[in-house]
């Protein structure tokens, strides 16, 4: 269990970094007019908000591996479900650049 979290959380840490440069790079787009989007990701994508930038969605995957590094055993579909997010969010991320 305790392999599994840190994994996320060396996963969590790439996605963060990234994840700043990114925002950056939309605040300049968005600055010289363009992105003009409600979200960066649809419902479907497993967030249960919208956001603009990235930051969020890393912060809410963050919670979320918190919230299963601290239960006594792992349940595995929530597992899968933030290994779903975090894996949405490093394909935007990798098409993003």
């Amino acid at each position: 269990m305790q392999t599994i979290i840190e994994k996320l959380n060396e996963n969590l840490k790439v996605v963060y970094r990234q994840s700043l440069d990114a925002d950056k790079k939309l605040d300049e787009l968005q600055r010289q007019g363009h992105g003009k989007f409600k979200a960066l990701f649809t419902e479907d994508a497993g967030f249960t908000f919208e956001a603009k930038r990235f930051k969020p969605y890393v912060l809410d995957v963050a919670a979320d591996v918190e919230a299963l590094s601290k239960a006594e055993h792992i349940d595995e579909q929530k597992l899968a479900f933030v290994v779903k997010k975090l894996q949405h969010l490093l394909q935007l991320l990798a098409t993003f650049k």
